[in-house]
């Protein structure tokens, strides 16, 4: 136990994550607590960094240019949906493309915080590891969140973009896409918590969402890809959140697609989160 002649030590500790009871010395703060005060210095961090925050906030104006010009020749192409334009079928994919990053963004926050020897001095106080990950979890959808309200909002005033599902739909699109990105963001996490620099986790990221994003839905009906491509896309649970996502969009209801993306993207969560916790528990 922790006891009042080893206080000093707190000075090092992030606010509010031990509190001192005037009996027995300082105590652990509750989990939800401690998810809260570690979910706040996260945030602060990610919106002190200027380059950072602006290269992100750059990103959907990029992928809205490239993705909209490169593929808009796509709606004269067999399969493709009669009357939707592509910017309105591209759309829904950028929600859970941008989502998807959440937990990227946040194994990359936790490996840069073992390199600061932050995640070191954490280990040495009473602090759950799993407050540890969710908060980086929950500041990487905050910095998604902002991203895809920057999308929206480009996508609405530059390149028109009027869904027949109308803003309900939208919005409903986006929550979905959420959901399913944060959940399969945790397999990021769970990486993150097994390599010792950045380098390694961009690299294998980019091995694992390179397949999920083109073998899918995502910029071609899977009915105009070549047909081994097409059973890979049928086996993808990106492309039922996508399909999910663009039914919510463009016509306001989610069809079966939500029935299989949303639970086997919180069973992924589930098996990996206990996963993560477990690395992050044997480093340093």
């Amino acid at each position: 136990m922790t006891t009042c002649a080893q206080a000093p030590a707190a000075r090092d500790r992030p606010p509010g994550t031990l509190a001192f009871d005037g009996t027995s010395g300082w105590r652990a703060a509750g989990t939800a607590a401690q998810m809260r005060i570690l979910t706040a210095r996260s945030v602060k961090s990610l919106l002190l960094d200027r380059r950072l925050l602006l290269v992100g906030l750059i990103e959907p104006l990029l992928m809205l240019t490239a993705f909209g010009q490169v593929f808009s020749g796509i709606v004269h192409a067999p399969g493709f949906p009669a009357g939707v334009r592509y910017i309105d079928y591209l759309l829904p994919a950028l929600f859970l493309m941008t989502s998807l990053q959440s937990g990227l963004q946040a194994g990359m926050g936790l490996v840069d915080d073992a390199r600061a020897g932050m995640l070191a001095r954490l280990r040495t106080m009473p602090v759950w590891p799993g407050s540890i990950l969710v908060a980086r979890s929950l500041a990487g959808l905050t910095r998604v969140v902002l991203r895809l309200v920057l999308l929206l909002t480009l996508a609405y005033c530059v390149f028109g973009y009027r869904p027949a599902g109308g803003l309900g739909g939208t919005l409903a699109a986006v929550a979905l896409a959420l959901v399913i990105g944060w959940s399969l963001g945790w397999v990021f996490i769970a990486l993150a918590c097994r390599v010792d620099n950045a380098e390694t986790l961009h690299a294998v990221a980019g091995v694992v969402m390179f397949p999920l994003m083109f073998a899918s839905s995502a910029f071609v009906p899977v009915d105009g890809l070549p047909s081994w491509l097409g059973r890979v896309a049928s086996l993808n649970p990106i492309t039922y959140g996508i399909d999910a996502a663009r039914d919510l969009s463009l016509t306001g209801t989610a069809a079966m697609g939500a029935l299989v993306a949303i639970p086997v993207a919180l069973a992924s969560a589930a098996l990996t989160v206990p996963i993560a916790v477990k690395g992050l528990g044997r480093q340093g």
